[in-house]
This record gives structure tokens, sequence and C-alpha cells, in this order.
């Protein structure tokens, strides 16, 4: 057989597979149950399976082969009720031991059952542990006094094979179980990151535009008395200020709402998030309140991931807002510059020599971290860049950072 045969005879061999791993534990286990129930009765395999006792046989009869598919049929309920499964099925084969009939095939649901119990069953594992065994202590005894030529350690061997059989089911829903908390440990802390990154863009959003709104508001009230004429661009620089916070507060509220949703739903919101390119709408803002800002853009702009162009636009964000906060109506310069493999960001406020005029206040003692530069530098961190903030000799204040990039497939 050449190697392009056997390459394309694996597709028809997993399609099957496939469909029966989709199929449910109920049918699964009915399937085997009926298959464990046929071959019971194939003569090539009858002297396959639990032998104890070694009674005189008796001829196969009715009772024969009630007590046979008793220990083959439940096997279907195996996952469902597995210590009720065991129940039956340990109950037929001790009735088929204890009279003496043929050894078959479907003794080996036993085994099944007993895997099972060990495996699925939640509540009551030890008294249903407690149970057989105290089950296979009478069945030894019975078949002694009907004259089992077994010795104690012919009974020994065979209980510790059944009870090899629990402890690889005991084995197997033990590291279930712990999958299954690994994987819950995984989801919370997974949780605890999108919490953390929505409560540093709730911080970015609500501090920037509540910023640039007082500052605007505070300038239209001083232009009321003094230039009644220019007023009413204040007021209009608020309302655009305004818009802009309720639109990212839209965006926001559309990943907290995202769970489940298509990915069409993902690129729609993708095109809402805030961008470099709307880092000039951030400009014209400043600018509006009273803050004297020069951009400058060099290097070709390509489209980038959303987290790069995010994270690029929220330093852009931050950067300004402090200098509106502790440095208002000093000279700002912007400039962003499109790199062949990163992206890098500079936000430049005046201020005389050793001044802090324009640095952000330091945070309190004991104070919750990520917020401000703090929360962008651990941003800019995540996607392996480095964010540099600090006052300058010359006097002011500068925010710089460097975001690598891997352009986006048009």
């Amino acid at each position: 057989m050449t190697s392009h045969q056997v390459s394309w005879g694996i597709p028809r061999l997993r399609a099957p597979l496939d469909r029966w791993r989709e199929e449910g534990a109920s049918f699964q286990d009915g399937i085997l149950a009926l298959v464990l129930a046929l071959l019971a009765f194939a003569p090539t395999l009858s002297n396959i399976g639990a032998q104890l006792g070694d009674l005189p046989e008796r001829p196969a009869s009715m009772l024969s082969i009630a007590l046979t598919l008793a220990q083959t049929l439940p096997l279907a309920a195996r996952r469902r009720w597995p210590a009720a499964c065991l129940a039956v099925v340990a109950t037929a084969f001790a009735t088929h031991q204890a009279l003496g009939f043929a050894t078959t095939f479907g003794s080996v649901g036993l085994y099944v059952a007993l895997y099972s119990a060990g495996a699925h069953q939640v509540r009551f594992r030890r008294s249903t542990a407690a149970a057989a065994g105290a089950g296979y202590v009478a069945l030894a005894f019975v078949l002694n006094r009907l004259g089992s030529p077994l010795g104690v350690a012919d009974y020994s061997a065979f209980c510790l094979t059944l009870a090899a059989i629990w402890l690889v089911g005991r084995s197997v829903r033990v590291r279930r179980v712990q999958e299954a908390e690994r994987r819950r440990l995984a989801a919370e802390v997974a949780t605890a990151a999108e919490r953390a990154r929505i409560a540093r863009e709730l911080h970015d959003v609500v501090t920037h535009h509540v910023t640039a709104m007082v500052v605007q508001a505070d300038a239209a009230q001083f232009l009321i008395t003094t230039a009644p004429e220019r007023a009413g661009e204040g007021l209009v620089a608020v309302s655009d200020t305004g818009r802009r916070a309720l639109r990212e507060l839209r965006y926001l509220l559309g990943v907290l709402e995202a769970t489940g949703e298509s990915a069409a739903g993902e690129a729609a919101r993708a095109d809402r998030a805030p961008t470099l390119g709307r880092v000039t709408d951030l400009v014209e803002g400043a600018r509006r309140s009273g803050q004297p800002v020069e951009f400058s853009e060099q290097g070709e702009r390509r489209p980038q991931p959303v987290e790069v162009e995010l994270a690029a636009y929220r330093v852009a964000q931050e950067a300004l807002t402090n200098a509106m906060k502790y440095a208002a109506g000093q000279p700002t310069r912007v400039s962003v510059h499109h790199g062949g493999k990163r992206i890098e960001i500079t936000v430049i406020t005046d201020g005389p020599p050793g001044s802090l005029q324009a640095a952000p206040v330091p945070p309190e003692p004991g104070r919750q971290g990520g917020r401000g530069l703090a929360g962008l530098r651990a941003r800019v961190r995540m996607l392996d860049g480095q964010l540099e903030a600090g006052p300058r000799p010359e006097g002011g204040f500068e925010v710089r950072a460097t975001i690598p990039t891997e352009p986006v497939q048009e």
C-alpha cells in the first residue's frame, strides 16, 4: 500500500470516530452493552471471561441466558447510574458462579461495571466500595460451602484483580476532576485579567474625557464674562468631548456583552475600538481645551492588530490627559512614528527646568495599582513593548512608548 493510499484512508477512518464521539454517553453505553451481550453467546469466546468457584458445570438453560444478559445489558446505564449498574451485574455474576453455569464472555461485564463505578460514581463512593467488598466476601463464603476447591490465596488474587480495576477507574475520575479544576482556575484567571483590562479602559476613557470637559467648561465659564462670542465654541467642545466619551463607553459595553457572539460581531466591535487614526481627535480636543498641542506623524501607517492600535491610542490619551491636568497651557508635542516592526509614540510637555509641573502625581501608598501610567506600562509590556515616562532634564515631562507590530493581512 502506497503512502498516498494510507493518507487517503485516514480521513475515511476518522469520520466514523468523530461521529461516535459526537453521540451522547447513553447511546455509546447502549451500543457497548448490546455488543457485549451478543459476544457473550459467541462459541469462540466462551472460554474468555471471569471465572470463580470451579464448581461442577451445569448445562445451559433459560436461567443461565437470563443471568448472562443481566451481566451485560445493565452496562447501558454504567455512566448514568454506576452503583446500580455494578449492583445488578455483580449480583448476576455471583448467582451465575454459585449455580455452576459455564463461563461466558458476558462475565467481562463485571470488570466494565467495576471500572465504571470507580470512574463515574460521584456520591457514596466509600459506601459502594464497602458494599462491593462485603458482597465479595459473602460470595467466597457461599462458594466454599458449595464445595469450591479454591483456597484463600485464589480468592485473594481475584479480589486484588477486582480492586485494581476499581482503582484504575478511580484514577481516571481523579484526573478528570483535576482537569476540570484546572480549567475552572484558568477561566477565573482569564476573567480576572479581562476585568482588569476593562477597568483600565474605563479609567482611560473617564479620566481623559472628564478632565477635558472640566477644562473646557472652565474656559467657557471664563469666556462668558470676557468674550461671550467665543463661549459657544467652548460649549461645543464640551459637547463633542462628551459624545466621544459616550462612543467609547458603548464600545466597552459591547466588550462586556461579547460572550458567545459571532466572529462578525467581534469584527464590528474591533471597528468601533479607538485606534491610532483617532489620535488626531485627541489632539483637537486638547487644543479646544486650551492646551497648545503640535502633532506629527512619520512613516507609513498600516493596519495593525486591535490590541496594538488600542494600546498606542491609550498612551497618547493618558499623556495628553496628564498634560492638561498637571501642565495646563504648556506647549505639548505628540509624535507617532510608524516603523517596519514597531510603533513609537512620544508625548513631550514643556516646562521650566527642574519643574514637575507636567508630571503626574505619584499614587498614594497602598493604593490599588493598574491605573494611569502604571496600567499603561503593564498593557504595553503585555505586547512585548516598553513605556518610559519621567521628567526631562531641560524641564517638562516626556512619555515614550515602543510597541512591536505585526501588520494584519488584508
